[in-house]
């Protein structure tokens, strides 16, 4: 029996020191297998799977940046710009990272070099602070906080020091080299014309992407394709040079080139909401086209909104109410009955009638807007005064189906397509629909609705020889490396003939020589149009309000220009509703911004009457 050395006292087999050596054995046992354990998997890892580590290692070194396009911008016909995108920076910074690159330093300052002496130097985060918030015009408090966080609070890993700050204003702030600050590339919309076209141009939303207007129906070409960059860095976040580097170039959006001439876009826009304070109407627009082409020239509303702040504008009035509001048209609707009825042959300019205020027919009756005497007149005279009863006279000389289908030949009904979202088509039922009252009603302009596109659309087929161009807006698509894409024109279609084309210009003239236009001569210019007053209906369905324009085209030896104006729901007595000035003033910008010379030929209008020796008061 065994003693031990302290107290040579006897020790039993299996006690204490057995156990322990066991314990020992079982520890070293373990150790030995985890030994052979990891040394295995290193094995396998180094020797037999060496492409898995490196695949693993590259994906971990990996970085992908974004590259955002420069969106496209929008001219107008002479290249002005009317929308563009300039570079702007949010300043941002990881709290988190700033306290940990801090915590490294027992001064508690960083390193950086000075931008005034080049020198390098030591800072405190305070005193950086101190410089971000002069050079950016900020609160020091607040930029403090933005920077290191709230005391007590987690540190946050994005962080906003300043929004949307110039690139100058930007290179400032890094100057100041705080860690873990960066600035972000934004792309900022601006419309250095304000509220010029403002409601065709529309608005980009807080996403960068357009809202309204062309901003949204040609969001796709503007915006341009995102790039992609991809790298390896190493630990320090510094590319590795001979490492992986592929990119996706970025593709920077298309500019869209208009038709729109900014000056006479001005003067439509003053001239419609001077109109509109006159008269307190509800909204006054004017449209200018070039009746040889088609290409819309001026869309003007007098309720004007500036896209850099459209907020300011309540919603109905950032879009055009030429595109948007369709109304009954009135008088001016008598062209497509007329120019129809000659057409088909069944009148002539100087055919006669007999026309009284009143007019009975299939049990309905037909009243003109003043009462008059019954006058001996010439088909170009009712015209020219405006008188509905004559018109139904000419109007029903043709089939309800012949008249609605010239109708639908000269767009009424139909939509125009811009390129712009939102556009109002009208109404217009077939014939077969048309009731009793309805189908002399439309032969005046009323019992259907048309956008003030429309009308300039009807006059410029009716001006152009009978040749209908479709209206456009978009002349190309250009790409950032100045490359243009020509939108291509739609062909031309004709409705009437040259002959029904002259005949109408020459009653047109009338209207301004011894109708009712007579307010919308240009001295030296050959005037002809039509001017239109209809009922418009309220919200709630009841005619509790007018519309009232006028059409006109000049010079009408070589006719180049259609004006449309129309007011709606003025204020006061109708009687004295005019838009005359409106109209003059339009036009005669575009004829004189365009060079237009002053027509050489003398006007040559129709009689209105019959004979010499009747009473042509009206």
């Amino acid at each position: 029996m065994n003693k031990t050395p302290a107290t040579g006292k006897a020790q039993a087999p299996g006690g204490a020191g057995t156990s322990g050596n066991l314990r020992l054995f079982i520890a070293l046992l373990l150790s030995l297998l985890l030994l052979v354990t990891l040394g295995g998997r290193l094995f396998y890892i180094q020797g037999m799977d060496p492409q898995g580590v490196a695949a693993e290692a590259v994906k971990n070194r990996t970085k992908e940046v974004s590259i955002e396009p420069r969106r496209g911008q929008i001219l107008d016909a002479n290249g002005t710009i009317l929308a563009t995108s300039v570079d702007r920076y949010d300043l941002v910074i990881s709290q988190k990272d700033l306290a940990s690159e801090i915590a490294k330093s027992t001064t508690e300052t960083y390193p950086r070099k000075n931008p005034e002496t080049g020198k390098r130097e030591r800072i405190t985060v305070d005193q950086a602070v101190a410089e971000l918030s002069q050079i950016l015009g900020l609160d020091e408090a607040m930029v403090k906080e933005s920077v290191v966080g709230v005391e007590g609070a987690e540190k946050k890993t994005y962080s906003v020091i300043a929004k949307s700050v110039t690139p100058e204003m930007r290179n400032a702030a890094m100057e100041v080299s705080l860690p873990a600050m960066n600035g972000m590339l934004l792309s900022e919309r601006q419309y250095p014309n304000g509220v010029v076209a403002g409601p065709l141009l529309g608005f980009m939303d807080s996403e960068g992407k357009g809202a309204e207007g062309l901003e949204l129906s040609q969001e796709a070409k503007l915006a341009g394709t995102a790039g992609k960059k991809k790298y390896e860095a190493g630990g320090d976040g510094i590319r590795i040079p001979i490492a992986t580097n592929e990119e996706i170039p970025v593709q920077d959006g298309q500019s869209v080139r208009l038709t729109i001439n900014t000056d006479i876009q001005y003067v439509a826009q003053e001239a419609v909401a001077k109109k509109a304070k006159e008269f307190k109407a509800e909204w006054v627009n004017a449209t200018v086209l070039n009746l040889k082409t088609g290409e819309i020239i001026a869309l003007g509303d007098s309720k004007s909104m500036d896209p850099n702040d459209p907020g300011a504008t309540d919603a109905e009035s950032r879009t055009s109410t030429t595109l948007t509001q369709a109304f009954e048209p009135g008088s001016t609707g008598k062209v497509a009955t007329f120019a129809a009825a000659l057409e088909e042959g069944v009148i002539k300019p100087t055919d006669q009638f007999k026309v009284a205020n009143s007019l009975r027919i299939n049990g309905e009756t037909i009243n003109d807007s003043l009462k008059h005497s019954t006058f001996e007149m010439t088909a170009a005279g009712i015209f020219a005064r405006s008188y509905n009863t004559g018109t139904v006279m000419v109007g029903n000389k043709l089939e309800n189906k012949v008249r609605e289908d010239y109708m639908r030949k000269l767009g009424i009904g139909a939509p125009i397509d811009l390129g712009v979202s939102g556009f109002n088509k009208g109404i217009l039922a077939p014939s077969s629909d048309w009731e009793r009252r309805q189908q002399y009603n439309i032969m005046f302009g009323q019992g259907y609705t048309q956008t003030a596109l429309h009308t300039a659309k009807i006059f410029q087929t009716v001006a152009n020889g009978g040749v209908q161009m479709e209206p456009s807006l978009i002349d190309a698509y250009i790409d950032a490396d100045g490359t243009e894409h020509k939108v291509p024109e739609a062909k031309p279609k004709r409705v009437f003939s040259k002959k029904t084309s002259d005949e109408m210009l020459r009653m047109m003239e009338t209207v301004v020589q011894e109708g009712t236009g007579k307010k919308m001569a240009i001295e030296g210019y050959r005037v002809g149009g039509k001017s239109g007053t209809a009922q418009a209906a309220g919200p709630t369905g009841k005619y509790d309000g007018y519309t009232s324009s006028f059409a006109g085209v000049a010079p009408l030896d070589d006719p180049q220009f259609v004006v449309v104006v129309t007011m709606h729901r003025p204020k006061g007595n109708w009687k004295s509703w005019s838009v005359g000035d409106t109209f003059t003033e339009i036009m005669s910008k575009t004829l004189n911004t365009y060079n237009v010379p002053p027509s050489k030929s003398k006007p040559n209008g129709y009689n209105v009457f019959v004979g010499t020796d009747q009473q042509k008061s009206w």
